[in-house]
């Protein structure tokens, strides 16, 4: 908020809205809300987001049994050119790869986008995010193989979704929630602010038994010692916007 010129009930109805909306708000909704333009909304609530990057609890390690999926955002092959579609090759190539871990005693998740899919990438963040003797259950993706937890795994590729208490099933659940964020309130969500919506939604989910007043604290918690300036915002961060060219 520092050396902002929006007054400070502005800020409190920004984030009471981006705290409490189980589908958050768009931008373009928050400026009518505000009475603000877009351009200062879309800002506004990009400041509010930045509060869920490196909150404390939110990192705190899962005791388990531990669910473990990744998904992708980006255009559909099938929407693109012929020209572009002969280019992309492999699973996800020209989208970008969200990692999910959810606790199935506390029902917390915990997101992260990332560069790659790979062994190294995938089984480092199982391990920040799973205490060492926490029960993992994965699909039957050859990044997750050799991980040091007690690990079961079920094979999508033949159909099989669960075998006694091994399933991603809550995860999935999760991955139908927020694509409808995606499709219902964004439409599109940008490559190089991807993070923040990621970290949103986490907070909002981990957040949603408690009191208004309680969510509202939490956010207010993560404001300190953060600052993003418009002009490191906007600057272009090798990550595609996803905007037509």
């Amino acid at each position: 908020m520092n050396g902002s010129k929006k007054g400070f009930r502005v800020w409190v109805i920004a984030t009471y809205q981006l705290s409490t909306n189980l589908k958050s708000v768009s931008s373009m909704k928050l400026s009518r809300d505000l009475k603000v333009t877009q351009k200062t909304a879309w800002y506004i609530a990009q400041r509010i987001l930045e509060t869920s990057a490196d909150n404390k609890d939110f990192l705190t390690p899962f005791t388990g049994p531990v669910e473990v999926d990744e998904t992708y955002f980006g255009g559909k092959r099938k929407n693109m050119s012929l020209a572009k579609r002969k280019e992309l090759k492999g699973t996800g190539v020209g989208q970008v790869a969200v990692v999910v871990a959810k606790d199935r005693e506390t029902d917390k998740v915990h997101a992260k986008v990332v560069a790659s899919t790979d062994k190294e990438t995938l089984q480092g963040f199982v391990a920040d995010n799973a205490v060492p003797d926490a029960k993992v259950h994965t699909d039957d993706a050859r990044a997750y193989k050799g991980m040091p937890f007690d690990h079961e795994s079920v094979n999508h590729s033949v159909s099989e979704h669960f075998r006694d208490q091994a399933h991603t099933n809550k995860i999935k659940s999760h991955w139908a929630n927020l694509k409808q964020v995606h499709k219902g309130t964004f439409h599109k969500l940008s490559h190089e602010h991807l993070h923040r919506y990621m970290n949103e939604f986490s907070d909002r989910h981990n957040d949603r038994c408690e009191d208004t007043l309680d969510i509202m604290g939490h956010d207010a918690k993560g404001i300190g010692d953060k600052r993003l300036p418009y002009e490191t915002l906007i600057t272009d961060n090798g990550i595609p916007s996803g905007a037509r060219g």
